[in-house]
């Protein structure tokens, strides 16, 4: 008999550390997709990623470019903030086609922080902006692990709406100034349109700058709906081209973005000081809330696109990579594109390949060809970012809300204004609130009914909506459409008692049906113990009808199951009214006497 503490023969630790080993694989695969699908890459994919990289490369670079004058930030980080996120993305990514990078959604946000605090200091800027992604990837990484993808769903789509129609309002009024080729001292949404017009009104407009602007504008858009023509790279190619060759610049005043810096960005911890804590910390809250909202609604289209799942808490681990990695190389927050991950699709991009050559790409630029946008006007990167914003705001589906549901279109237009009229962040924290206020409305003042037997129709319905529906002599069903709980439990009392108040007869029973009653809290169960009270004391017994048994399970922990008693819990309507009518009406008020 072999000793129970020796090892085990060589064929079964062979065995024990295949096993070991395919767990560490396929927990490794869990957290690192890009393992996964590197392991299972097939090899006709790679000349579909090369050729989608390096048609994304042509929207990756003015884009990121715009985007960061847009947040506050040089244009140069806009490049470091597309290059580390999208090799982050690649290995913590769930989804085989999403582009992250610099983001119009975002952009307002990041600028509601920095320019305030930097006070036109370009590398006091950025510090804020990379301490902010630091922020945003943190919480979307303690999120995903914590598994609450879900946080996102808790805002409507309306409130939606509302709040990127006004972050899409605000980043366009933001970039009207470098349209006009002027600038002005920012001062909020409002105040920055008073003193737009009045520039322009004192004749401080560029006409030149305006001009080629304007123009870029209206490629961008005329071109917007060929999705395999690359409308921003010609817009930008052609107005760069223009002011180069007519030396646009020292001619004529047209602001140009010079030229970049040579090299790739260096890890880097943006340090900030005391002061900036809170607006960072409240700034990165607001970034990830935004940006993972986008990002998992974007990645459940493509999903669904290819047939694929995508775990939620995944792509919040993989966002939260992609900002860390964007903070510490010396880029600001980043987010999913919905106008980068169409362009790849169409290239035909078959993994994340795409967007680690697209990165490659970027890099290669800036060390063999810094000065190659040397020429690129300010005013056609605010097109850039205008067409996107532009493209944020949703108008036709609100228009159907408006027809449905006219109360949740005056929510959404109400967080429109916020936005506007607070802020990026004042306005997220009210879309919160507003989330917050919409989710307790229904359940602080919900439906409640009485229901009776209505002719050719099987089972007891509202007697609102068949008013020829006949009630049982005695006997009153009370449903209600809603969980129990600390506000509407007054309100629950007093509609019990109006039902047995306005009853056309002397009441013996009242059956709460309890369906929609999905939970019960201590507040709404002292209540139910003060309606049996009220209830026995009128002469009324208190029964209960298709209680679910979690709800039932509080019940008795409340004390209310024994008080009751078990014959005053019926699993069906039906049930509860067979018994009622088996008694006779002296059993009913002996038993409530």
């Amino acid at each position: 008999m072999s000793d129970p503490d020796s090892s085990p023969p060589a064929p079964q630790q062979g065995r024990i550390a295949r096993r070991n080993s395919g767990d560490d694989q396929k927990r490794l695969s869990r957290w690192l997709p890009g393992l996964r699908t590197l392991r299972d890459y097939q090899l006709v994919w790679l000349r579909y990623d090369i050729m989608a990289g390096l048609v994304l490369t042509t929207m990756l670079v003015p884009v990121g470019i715009a985007y960061a004058v847009a947040s506050g930030v040089p244009g140069i980080y806009g490049l470091y903030a597309t290059i580390a996120p999208l090799i982050a993305y690649a290995l913590f990514g769930p989804s085989r086609i999403l582009v992250l990078g610099p983001d119009s959604s975002l952009a307002a946000i990041i600028l509601a922080v920095v320019v305030p605090l930097s006070n036109g200091d370009p590398h006091r800027a950025i510090a804020l902006a990379g301490m902010m992604a630091i922020v945003s990837g943190t919480v979307c990484m303690l999120a995903g692990i914590a598994r609450l993808g879900f946080i996102t769903e808790l805002l409507s789509k309306p409130i939606r709406y509302g709040y990127m129609n006004g972050i899409a309002l605000t980043v366009l009024i933001s970039q009207l100034p470098k349209l006009f080729g002027f600038s002005i001292e920012t001062d909020g949404p409002l105040r920055n349109l008073w003193a737009i017009a009045t520039a322009v009104v004192d004749g401080k407009t560029n006409p030149t700058a305006f001009t080629v602007g304007a123009s870029a504008l209206v490629v961008i858009l005329l071109l917007k709906g060929y999705k395999r023509v690359p409308g921003i790279l010609i817009a930008v190619v052609g107005a760069t081209v223009a002011v180069g060759m007519l030396d646009l610049a020292a001619s004529a005043g047209v602001s140009v973005l010079g030229s970049l810096p040579q090299g790739l960005p260096a890890f880097e911890v943006p340090w900030v000081t005391r002061a900036d804590i809170v607006p960072v910390l409240v700034g990165g809250c607001a970034v990830a809330l935004v940006s993972f909202a986008d990002t998992s609604v974007l990645s459940r289209v493509y999903a669904a696109r290819t047939n694929t799942y995508v775990d939620p808490n995944q792509e919040m681990v993989a966002l939260g990579a992609a900002n860390l990695a964007a903070g510490f190389f010396q880029g600001f927050a980043v987010s999913s594109s919905s106008s980068r991950t169409p362009v790849a699709e169409a290239a035909g991009a078959k993994t994340q390949l795409t967007g680690v050559v697209g990165a490659l790409a970027v890099a290669l630029l800036l060390l063999v060809a810094p000065d190659l946008l040397k020429n690129l006007p300010t005013s056609a990167l605010a097109a850039v970012v205008i067409a996107a914003a532009i493209g944020l705001i949703e108008i036709s589906d609100l228009r159907r809300i408006y027809r449905i549901q006219r109360w949740e279109f005056w929510l959404s237009i109400v967080c429109t204004v916020g936005v506007a009229v607070l802020g990026a962040i004042e306005g997220i924290g009210l879309a919160i609130v507003i989330a917050i206020i919409e989710f307790l409305w229904d359940g602080w003042r919900p439906y409640s009914t009485v229901l009776g037997r209505a002719n050719g129709v099987e089972g007891y319905h509202d007697i609102r909506r068949y008013p020829d529906a006949h009630l049982i002599p005695g006997l009153i069903l009370f449903r209600w459409d809603a969980p129990l709980f600390f506000a509407n439990a007054e309100l629950f009392q007093d509609r019990v008692l109006d039902a047995v108040a306005e009853s056309s007869g002397s009441v013996h029973c009242l059956v709460i049906v309890a369906e929609p009653i999905t939970s019960v809290d201590v507040t709404s169960a002292d209540m139910l113990a003060e309606l049996y009270e009220t209830l026995q004391a009128a002469g009324v017994g208190l029964c209960l009808a298709e209680m679910k048994d979690p709800v039932k399970d509080k019940l008795k922990r409340f004390g209310l199951f024994a008080r009751f008693g078990e014959t005053a819990f019926f699993p069906t309507v039906e049930a509860a009214v067979r018994s009622y009518l088996e008694k006779p009406p002296v059993a009913h008020e002996d038993e409530n006497r």
